[in-house]
């Protein structure tokens, strides 16, 4: 990957936050932000937003008559694209394009419109164009006044990765100079999490870390849900305010052994990650921010897949999962800034339930996964 991207901002809201001084505080606690929370007839363990988030969610949501009509999904990527644009200098009319994914969308604001209609027979006004999957991209760009193209896009929990593959391909064709990527997720609903249930993946647990991701002797899946956005900022060319280097993009797919598993080696992973890596020498690789969304397969299949490719000499290994749970669609962007944050503060957020791993060298080459149903994996290799 010859042409140089540069990551020059970076922001989202989650139950670690929405400012990067209390995110990365939170980083370094071994407490998790699941609260039990009611579900039809019972409770499920969830992460919502921060108390800081669900305010500025508040105030924005009120801050405009349309605003009020639109799905948190729409509003938590309006909020995070807004502090990373001002971060990255960006200002108001800029053309950069714009590609915010989800996986689910507007799960409440439709499940809300979809029962008013099994009740009377009729559909609100604004039910199709406040649901509609290009919603989040679009009130993006009209509240940031963008000029530029517009993409929104659905391919499961690989989303937010595949927006930035998709930014990194604008920019490297020379048809934009700037591209504003990543996801959003509000997925906390009853629908949501029976349906998660009924794949038998949610979890039971109710002990000290009761999402166990990357916990390999694990018995039982112990995926949590959890909702929140995140986006970065890309610029072509070596810029001297980035955060990081996009220095490799990897992809994959694999045929489908089950609907919603992939391979017991994960070929996909295997796959996406040799591409990013191309000729990196893997000893340069200090850490691997794992997908390792809390299941018994979807964790297991991704470690063999990572010793597949580096052998008895592993990098680093960890995840957010287990702290904030499966954000879906955003979920690989939170990774890519726990991955930016690493880099600048220079340490290693391990998981503390796993194998104790020592960090012995300074953070230059980090590795993120992430894989959806349909086995659409994607790896970046980001630089300091």
């Amino acid at each position: 990957m010859p042409t140089t991207i540069s990551i020059t901002a970076i922001a989202s809201l989650s139950g670690l936050g929405n400012n990067e001084d209390v995110i990365w505080k939170n980083y370094q606690s071994n407490n998790h932000c699941f609260v039990a929370t009611a579900f039809g007839t019972q409770n499920a363990l969830v992460a919502p937003l921060d108390a800081a988030s669900k305010q500025e969610i508040e105030a924005l949501k009120n801050s405009d008559q349309k605003y009020k009509a639109l799905d948190n999904s729409v509003l938590f990527a309006i909020a995070a694209s807004r502090k990373a644009t001002i971060d990255a200098g960006w200002k108001t009319g800029d053309s950069f394009g714009i590609n915010i994914g989800s996986s689910r969308g507007a799960t409440e604001l439709f499940e809300k419109h979809h029962l008013d209609f099994i009740k009377t027979g009729k559909a609100a006004t604004l039910a199709s164009p406040t649901t509609t999957l290009g919603n989040i991209s679009s009130w993006v760009s009209h509240d940031l006044q963008s000029q530029g193209p517009e993409i929104s896009h659905s391919i499961t929990c690989s989303t937010a990765l595949h927006a930035l593959l998709n930014g990194v391909a604008w920019l490297k064709a020379g048809m934009a100079d700037k591209f504003l990527v990543g996801g959003s997720e509000a997925p906390l609903t009853d629908f949501t999490i029976a349906q998660m249930r009924a794949l038998k993946i949610y979890s039971k647990n109710n002990d000290e870390f009761p999402c166990r991701a990357f916990d390999l002797e694990k018995k039982e899946n112990s995926l949590i849900l959890g909702e929140g956005a995140a986006v970065c900022c890309l610029e072509i060319g070596k810029k001297k305010n980035a955060l990081a280097f996009i220095e490799g993009i990897g992809y994959a797919t694999e045929i489908l052994e089950h609907n919603v598993s992939v391979s017991a080696e994960a070929t996909c992973f295997q796959k996406s990650m040799k591409m990013a890596l191309g000729t990196t020498n893997l000893s340069e690789v200090d850490v691997i921010v794992m997908h390792a969304p809390g299941t018994i397969k979807g964790d297991l299949t991704e470690y063999k897949a990572i010793q597949k490719v580096f052998g008895d000499n592993l990098p680093l290994l960890t995840t957010n999962k287990w702290k904030i749970g499966h954000t879906f669609g955003a979920s690989g962007m939170l990774s890519i800034e726990m991955a930016v944050l690493m880099l600048q503060k220079q340490i290693f957020i391990g998981v503390p339930f796993a194998e104790a791993q020592f960090q012995e060298k300074p953070l230059k080459k980090i590795l993120v996964n992430a894989v959806g149903f349909g086995g659409n994996a994607v790896s970046i290799l980001l630089s300091l």
